[in-house]
């Protein structure tokens, strides 16, 4: 069974962590299902960046983004070649290390 190991993140998860992932789940999923509170703010419709990450490890074992979800990385904060939305990025057979970074473009909070 895969891993997803989740770099230390100074308000998410301080110490880092590691969880075993169902092969077809997404990034986002092993996360807000061990209690990492990834923002998401468009409910996983691949229609923001709020929940970008970086995966530093395991990168070329994801299938690759499509046209709609690159559209949507290119307004990411941060933005790196191994960025991808977790809410579209599926678990395959490899271990996956992400990196969740310090900010995020959540466009709807930014209005008000």
């Amino acid at each position: 069974m895969p891993k997803v190991i989740f770099l230390p993140h100074e308000e998410l998860c301080p110490e880092g962590a590691v969880f075993e992932a169902e092969k077809g789940e997404t990034i986002l999923d092993v996360a807000l299902r061990n209690d990492i509170e990834i923002e998401h703010a468009c409910e996983m419709s691949c229609a923001c960046t709020t929940c970008h990450v970086v995966v530093r490890e395991g990168f070329d074992s994801l299938e690759e983004s499509d046209e709609l979800e690159d559209d949507m990385l290119d307004k990411a904060w941060g933005l790196e070649p191994e960025s991808r939305l977790s809410c579209q990025a599926v678990v395959d057979d490899e271990d996956l290390t992400v990196e969740i970074p310090k900010y995020t473009v959540n466009q709807v909070s930014e209005r008000h």
